[in-house]
């Protein structure tokens, strides 16, 4: 059976990313993403505010596209899979970790004079993913008489041949 790791997050940066790069060359930038939720108290009536901050981790070109536009405070979704991990303290006391491993992340909220891949000067923010492992194989190239004579829907390449 198929199995799926996959995490979603649309919070607000709580600090600048940090960049580093390994000695393969490979670009890594952590950042901490915060994310909200309000209930109220069923006893007292009060709206109770719960933060949770997640530990997010870029890599390669996605890490140095974080490192130049993402700043402190600024919504950010970002999507990616979670890693578990141990490590010992200085204390001697072993600790566990959960790391979101980004694979997408779009800047959200107005662009105040960011710049950058797609800027139109107007509010939203850039979409950015780290490519694909393997590329899908381009589409078979359409004879012009097939264009011209019918529309574009995709199933041009299709046999009239279909048994039901």
């Amino acid at each position: 059976m198929a199995s799926v790791n996959k995490v979603i997050l649309v919070g607000n940066c709580g600090r600048d990313p940090e960049i580093r790069y390994l000695p393969s060359g490979q670009a890594v930038a952590n950042v901490s993403v915060a994310t909200s939720s309000r209930r109220k108290d069923k006893n007292s009536g009060e709206t109770i505010e719960d933060t949770q901050w997640h530990r997010v981790t870029f890599y390669d070109r996605l890490a140095e596209i974080a490192g130049e536009y993402v700043k402190k405070g600024q919504p950010i979704y970002v999507e990616g899979r979670l890693k578990y991990g141990k490590y010992t303290d200085q204390a001697g006391v072993e600790k566990n970790t959960v790391d979101i491993i980004a694979t997408e992340m779009q800047l959200l909220g107005k662009r105040e004079g960011m710049g950058g891949p797609g800027d139109d000067g107007g509010g939203g923010g850039g979409g950015y993913s780290r490519p694909a492992p393997a590329s899908r194989p381009a589409p078979p190239a359409q004879r012009p008489a097939q264009a011209a004579a019918r529309p574009a829907s995709g199933f041009d390449d299709m046999d009239d041949d279909i048994p039901f």
